[in-house]
């Protein structure tokens, strides 16, 4: 089933999510939704919080970043390959000199920015059978992860641009918390107070 994708704005987004019990109620029929909605989405990434659970849980399918040319066949394999969940994950060490890459959200459309972080990451984290994997992925990869991981610390790729960035895309992101965008795939708008 596709489940809209919360957008900017909502309280959910900023929160940092709770771990996911082994015995968590209907798991796997969530993780299908959540493929579904990823896939419907073009995305390569959804994290639970976008789909308003406050729960820690994402989904990363690289994959079209496998194509890029200027990639070694190492990189290619890796992205290729690195179609997985990620249940009560937790990023044990981040390493290397920062570099820039221009990153997009599902939650925040038409917003892309230059977003700097580190390219290795090592990452303890269950699988879709709750079993524990500790594992490094660096470049492009280690970006895709990272990014969701952010998600379930409530964490936005915004939140990492300088403050004059901020500025530049503060009317952007005021329009897409109203619902004043167009986009091909079903979102959840924040329930905004009206002024009294």
């Amino acid at each position: 089933m596709i489940l809209p994708i919360v957008a900017y704005g909502d309280p959910v987004l900023k929160k940092k999510a709770k771990d996911i019990p082994e015995d968590y109620p209907q798991l796997q029929e969530l993780i299908d939704n959540m493929w579904e909605t990823m896939y419907n989405a073009h995305g390569v990434g959804l994290a639970a919080p976008q789909i308003g659970k406050s729960i820690r849980l994402f989904l990363v399918d690289a994959s079209p970043f496998s194509e890029d040319e200027d990639l070694t066949d190492e990189e290619s394999e890796q992205l290729k390959t690195l179609k997985k969940a990620f249940i009560n994950p937790q990023i044990l060490e981040e390493t290397g000199d920062e570099w820039a890459f221009n990153e997009g959200c599902l939650s925040i459309p038409e917003v892309r920015e230059d977003v700097f972080r580190k390219p290795e990451i090592t990452i303890e984290y269950f699988d879709e059978n709750f079993n524990k994997k500790t594992e490094t992925y660096d470049g492009l990869a280690a970006r895709v992860i990272q990014h969701e991981y952010d998600h379930i610390e409530g964490i936005l790729f915004t939140d990492k641009l300088s403050s004059l960035k901020k500025r530049l895309i503060k009317s952007k992101l005021q329009k897409i918390s109203k619902g004043e965008i167009r986009i091909d795939y079903r979102m959840r708008f924040p329930k905004l107070k009206k002024a009294r």
